[in-house]
């Protein structure tokens, strides 16, 4: 890896390469090439975040959702087709060390968490990029 980290998140994508995301008081994220062992640059997420989630969609797009730092009551996508990061709905409530659970109907559940909200659930909607 090109950046040390603690906190952050790994996804396995639907290419087969992983992406890993934030961590501690980093905003980078790369992407590991099991079938060659290597790691690139997968762009700067838009809050540097920690204690966040990641979820793979239906679509190939990485949810990365809430966690520590300023502004982690947001929410973002990670495009592999493009390798591009862009902001979606935020968050009721900003939590960290949450839950984030793929539903079979496509929608992303967070669940408890520290922070203001962590009696509550959400429920966020890729069609939408919105949460409930």
């Amino acid at each position: 890896m090109y950046v040390d980290r603690s906190q952050h998140t790994a996804s396995l994508l639907n290419n087969g390469k992983v992406l890993v995301a934030g961590g501690t008081w980093v905003n980078a994220s790369e992407l590991y090439d099991p079938s060659i062992g290597t790691w690139s640059i997968a762009g700067a997420v838009n809050v540097m975040r920690q204690a966040h989630t990641a979820s793979v969609l239906g679509d190939g797009k990485v949810l990365v959702a809430g966690g520590e730092g300023e502004g982690c009551d947001s929410a973002e996508l990670y495009d592999p087709s493009m390798g591009s990061w862009t902001a979606t709905g935020n968050l009721a409530y900003a939590r960290q060390f949450h839950t984030a659970s793929v539903l079979t109907n496509g929608k992303v559940l967070v669940a408890a968490g520290e922070g203001k909200g962590h009696y509550s659930a959400e429920l966020y909607d890729p069609s939408m990029g919105s949460w409930t």
